[in-house]
């Protein structure tokens, strides 16, 4: 690659689906161009909410996609591949240089779901090692970019609050695969407080604006993730990078990010953790230590330095 091909800024289109993961990725010394409509209807949110976007990211009108240059097309949804691919590309936009991110594990079927991405000239990046393990990708091209964070506003372990702090939104729909039943057993047991959007359903206290949830988790004793099968969270690795304990269920990416009683406390027995978060609110030096080494894990592995080199170098690759 020339100097000049490393120093150009590519012209990425790609749609809003998880706006923490979006302002981080925003953080690539590229222009991201998000597809937008007049509703602001999923996936197309654009610069929304209370993130503070950068002067890199743009707004594109569905309608005036295809009027729009781009050198590489990030998909992020199966909506977007399937559907709006075709609805708003042209052909020769849809011959340009493609990456898919997948955000999620496989849900129709743990181990035996193929990915729905079957072209072999299309990059398939997850977001975890084990979501890769976990999907049949068939013979499309894989790579794992791991999580980067960056905290909105500075923020370190206090731990004042006798009370663990949950964050997922509406636990209430989710079901067991969110660990709503989980939560509410242990709810039962040990003080918690719960935010995240529509939380206020289920006893919580709502959502808490994005640049506010690092101070808020930091003010808690330790940090509880009680989904059994999703992708790793991108509160919980905030949480950790400010020094906050974590408490997990040992599944998914979490069995190889926490390692029980060194830098977090993870298992699959409920009683096990329940016991655990007794220690730590009994114990704040030692939820304090376990936080500093949980933070360790995050600076070390989720580093947004780390993420932006990752990416930089696969959408430049893909670009050639």
């Amino acid at each position: 690659m020339t100097n000049a091909a490393a120093r150009r800024r590519l012209r990425v289109l790609t749609w809003h689906v998880h706006g923490n993961y979006l302002y981080y990725l925003s953080q690539i010394p590229h222009e991201l161009w998000l597809v937008t409509d007049a509703q602001r209807s999923p996936g197309h949110g654009g610069r929304c909410g209370t993130l503070p976007w950068g002067e890199n990211v743009h707004e594109v009108a569905l309608e005036a996609v295809r009027h729009t240059r781009f050198d590489v097309i990030l998909f992020q949804s199966r909506a977007a591949w399937e559907t709006e691919q075709y609805r708003l590309l042209d052909a020769a936009q849809r011959r340009l240089p493609r990456i898919y991110l997948e955000h999620d594990p496989p849900q129709a079927h743990p181990t035996d779901t193929r990915h729905w991405v079957d072209d072999p000239q299309v990059l398939l990046v997850h977001v975890t090692p084990f979501n890769a393990l976990m999907w049949d990708s068939g013979g499309v091209p894989v790579q794992v970019i791991e999580h980067g964070v960056k905290l909105l506003r500075p923020a370190r372990y206090d731990g004042g609050q006798a009370r663990g702090i949950v964050v997922v939104n509406n636990l209430d729909r989710r079901g067991r695969r969110l660990g709503a039943d989980v939560y509410r057993d242990v709810a039962a047991r040990v003080p918690l407080t719960l935010v995240g959007m529509g939380s206020e359903r289920c006893g919580g206290q709502g959502e808490v604006p994005n640049h506010r949830l690092p101070e808020v988790m930091a003010a808690h004793r330790f940090f509880f993730n009680p989904i059994r099968y999703t992708s790793l969270g991108l509160a919980m690795i905030e949480a950790m990078t400010a020094g906050v304990p974590v408490v997990a269920l040992a599944t998914t990416e979490i069995a190889g990010v926490l390692h029980d009683g060194r830098n977090g406390l993870a298992d699959t027995r409920v009683e096990r953790l329940v016991a655990g978060m007794h220690t730590l609110l009994a114990d704040h030096g030692f939820a304090r230590t376990l936080g500093e080494a949980g933070r360790r894990t995050a600076l070390e592995r989720f580093g947004i330095e780390r993420f932006v080199a990752d990416w930089d170098a696969a959408l430049r690759r893909v670009a050639g």
